[in-house]
């Protein structure tokens, strides 16, 4: 993407203070500088934030408190309180592309994991999020880097079924946590899809884990479509029984979480795990059924090279 249609301006946004918003005419992101890193913002210029902004708070590690704020955040995996709630408020260092940023986070006391954000505007409707973790103790540490995006409430959920099919041997993992039901009514066992409702007036927590052979999860809402894209290494060893996509809902939001693979990382060592972000607007979908699915993924779902 030529240089010169790249915009960023500092501003203060919300409850999170000072960021960096960076568009390129059509879409446009908003990523924290006083803590995170963290983003925000996206969506298309000049209308509705996609994803979730909340606020609230967890008591974590030497008295800090891990704020919840919404948008999308770098963890490690597996989850652990207090290490994966280790608080995010020290402000970042920023470094600035041609096209996005840089974001470091200060190394995570008692951790001693440092978490990086690299933000690019890719495509006219697309964004490339490259995390990194680095192990800054004295040790290995096993984990997998984990990418959590909080989406706004009141959309649906697309995540395919693998569809590799040998006709004897079970073809998919499922991770179900302990609050989950298998009779949700927010949840659809497709054949083809799993689909996930978002709905405000149901409270209680719902998540599952697959093994997302396609490497791709869409949320649908108020006309637009956000895919997110990353990779899965059909050998490699996941968390949580061996999921790489994730998703948790309750009644204010619902969260598409990818994971890279297990790693036992070296001292000084850093792990990199990379999401495609791609955003379509007056998208159409009267037929929620898989037909209407199909017809979604054949014209919406590129895989990248």
């Amino acid at each position: 993407m030529p240089e010169e249609q790249i915009k960023v301006q500092e501003i203060s946004y919300g409850n999170v203070g000072r960021c960096v918003q960076v568009g390129n005419g059509q879409i446009e992101f908003v990523a924290t500088v006083n803590c995170g890193p963290r983003i925000i913002r996206f969506g298309f210029a000049g209308k509705h934030n996609e994803f979730c902004e909340q606020e609230g708070s967890i008591s974590t590690y030497g008295g800090q408190r891990w704020q919840v704020r919404g948008g999308h955040r770098l963890w490690h995996s597996p989850e652990q309180m207090p290490r994966t709630y280790i608080a995010d408020n020290d402000p970042l260092t920023c470094q600035s592309l041609a096209d996005g940023f840089i974001f470091t986070q200060p190394v995570e006391p008692w951790v001693q994991i440092q978490k990086e954000m690299e933000v690019r505007l890719t495509e006219s409707n697309q964004l490339t999020i490259v995390h990194r973790l680095v192990n800054q103790n004295a040790w290995p540490v096993e984990l997998a880097v984990w990418g959590l995006t909080v989406m706004a409430p009141g959309g649906m959920e697309i995540i395919p079924q693998p569809a590799h099919d040998t006709g004897l041997l079970a073809n998919r993992r499922l991770a179900l946590w302990p609050y989950t039901k298998m009779n949700d009514p927010r949840v659809c066992w497709g054949e083809r899809y799993i689909t996930v409702r978002q709905n405000p007036a149901m409270k209680a927590a719902f998540k599952f884990g697959i093994d997302n052979q396609d490497g791709w999860a869409a949320y649908f809402n108020r006309g637009h479509l956000f895919v997110k894209q990353y990779c899965h290494h059909e050998k490699a060893q996941y968390p949580d029984f061996g999921v790489s996509y994730e998703t948790y809902t309750n009644d204010a939001m619902l969260e598409m979480e990818t994971l890279s693979p297990l790693t036992l990382l070296q001292p000084e060592a850093m792990l990199e795990h990379k999401e495609i972000w791609s955003l379509f607007e007056s998208v159409e979908l009267e037929d929620h059924g898989e037909s209407g699915l199909d017809a979604l993924v054949r014209r919406y779902i590129k895989h990248p090279e």
